[in-house]
């Protein structure tokens, strides 16, 4: 992980604004960004780059983003993208796998994402991927900027499962190929948007819930109800990136579309500083409050075993005939060697 701090990089940020404020002229133009929830390390990237396009362009290109689904649902982004309502906005691959079938080889489990640095070159490689690239025209939208999100860990109530046994019966929000492999320990899986989650966690409905380790869980107060936490099952993850819609990018003058593509690195940055930010506080604060459950490596070898290469199988069986899934998920694989020899 880049030794930074989200504190350290928006000082540098400042400092760059104030050095290059108007450099990029052209009309006037705004834009609205649709997100669920609040300003969080997720959302941190886009804020930045939100910042610096004002900045850049003295004022006339602002970007808004509206937290809480004030513009769209979670599950409805996409189909305001299609539908022109706003011009970007934030999805989850997992909230809606048949509108977006490619996206979901980033769910799939056991991936090569663990580095912070290996995970953003592959997911930068591939946002321009056919097959990824595809799955957005379809809703007149194009790939911008991963979220980058991290391993997913573990939270929940009750009996905590420190064999792999104890998963058998769970409800356990996680979705996509992550829920796919929770199932194959037993449990039962769930795909709840992070706003929904709290409230099932609250009400008894779900036992434990997936979300990037650590600061969703605080963000959508699962870390509050919360009565054990794995610290080291890193299952997987998934894609909560930024997309833009496509009749308003190849709107924008040329010099404001290179602006926004410049941006992406800064982004990317920013959001894993954030994360490394809210894991240095909050882990102290999960350890403090609640039961860690640590697996062997003869465990974690074990879940590997039973949810991961029948868990990717599946997967590009049942897509083949969509699309090449077999040569997405292999190019995740030499992307992530590509990054480690580079």
């Amino acid at each position: 992980m880049k030794s930074f701090t989200r504190t350290a990089l928006m000082g540098l940020l400042l400092a760059s604004t104030a050095a290059t404020a108007q450099t990029v002229e052209g009309p006037e133009v705004n834009w609205s960004f649709s997100m669920w929830g609040n300003p969080r390390a997720l959302s941190a990237g886009m804020e930045a780059i939100a910042e610096e396009v004002a900045a850049q362009t003295g004022g006339n290109f602002n970007i808004e983003i509206f937290y809480g689904g004030q513009l769209s649902g979670a599950r409805e982004n996409l189909d305001g993208l299609q539908l022109n309502a706003f011009e970007g906005a934030a999805i989850c691959n997992f909230y809606h796998p048949g509108k977006n079938p490619a996206w979901m080889v980033f769910s799939l489990p056991f991936l090569p994402l663990g580095d912070p640095e290996v995970d953003q070159y592959v997911r930068s490689k591939m946002f321009e991927h056919p097959a990824i690239v595809e799955d957005m025209a379809a809703w007149n939208a194009i790939p911008y900027l991963s979220g980058l999100l991290p391993q997913y860990e573990i939270l929940g109530k009750g009996d905590a499962p420190t064999e792999l046994s104890g998963w058998d019966g769970l409800r356990v929000r996680a979705g996509g190929g992550l829920g796919d492999a929770m199932e194959a320990l037993g449990a039962t899986k769930q795909t709840l948007p992070a706003g929904e989650t709290s409230t099932a966690f609250q009400r008894g409905a779900l036992d434990a819930a997936a979300f990037p380790y650590t600061y969703a869980h605080v963000s959508f107060g699962i870390a509050d109800e919360a009565e054990w936490f794995t610290s080291n099952l890193a299952p997987g993850t998934s894609e909560c990136g930024w997309v833009l819609n496509k009749t308003s990018y190849d709107a924008l003058p040329p010099q404001y579309q290179t602006l926004l593509m410049d941006l992406r690195q800064m982004g990317m940055d920013t959001e894993q500083a954030a994360y490394a930010e809210q894991d240095e506080i909050n882990l102290p604060n999960f350890r403090e409050t609640m039961q860690e459950i640590v697996y062997t490596d003869e465990q974690i070898a074990e879940f590997r075993e039973i949810a991961g290469q029948p868990v990717w199988d599946a997967w590009i069986a049942a897509n083949s005939a969509d699309f090449d899934a077999q040569g997405l998920f292999d190019a995740v694989w030499a992307y992530a060697e590509e990054a480690q020899t580079n």
